[in-house]
């Protein structure tokens, strides 16, 4: 067999993961350093030992407390915000609020004289029969 044949081989193999998990290894399988780990990991598992001195922890174990852990801290995600339908662009939003004149009361003559909305003539022409 050459090569080329052996590296084809073994990458359309799929990789398998042991089920025991070194001691030295434990920390990184779960994506934190050693001292974290044996402060807050190693006393909820079973020590596994290997040979006279190796230790080892089930992977499935080590699984198990992540999806513990996950279900006791984690964070769900927020919730998208709603944006009013009137108002599709922050910045656009932003910049119409520049524009209004704060404090400036226009009364339903001065929105005529200025050729104002069909809605001010209407309550204009409700004052004026109003006075008749």
């Amino acid at each position: 067999m050459t090569g080329k044949t052996a590296n084809r081989k073994a990458s359309a193999a799929p990789a398998l993961l042991p089920r025991f998990i070194r001691l030295r290894d434990a920390p990184f399988y779960l994506g934190m350093d050693r001292n974290r780990f044996n402060a807050n990991v190693r006393h909820h598992l079973t020590t596994i030992p290997i040979g006279r001195q190796g230790i080892a922890f089930d992977r499935l174990e080590l699984d198990a407390w992540v999806e513990d852990y996950i279900s006791r801290n984690g964070r769900r995600p927020k919730a998208p915000k709603l944006e009013d339908d009137t108002c599709q662009n922050v910045t656009e939003c932003r910049g119409s609020a520049k524009k209004v004149d704060f404090g400036t009361l226009k009364s339903a003559v001065d929105m005529h004289k200025e050729g104002g909305s069909a809605k001010a003539q209407a309550h204009l022409l409700a004052l004026t029969q109003k006075k008749s």
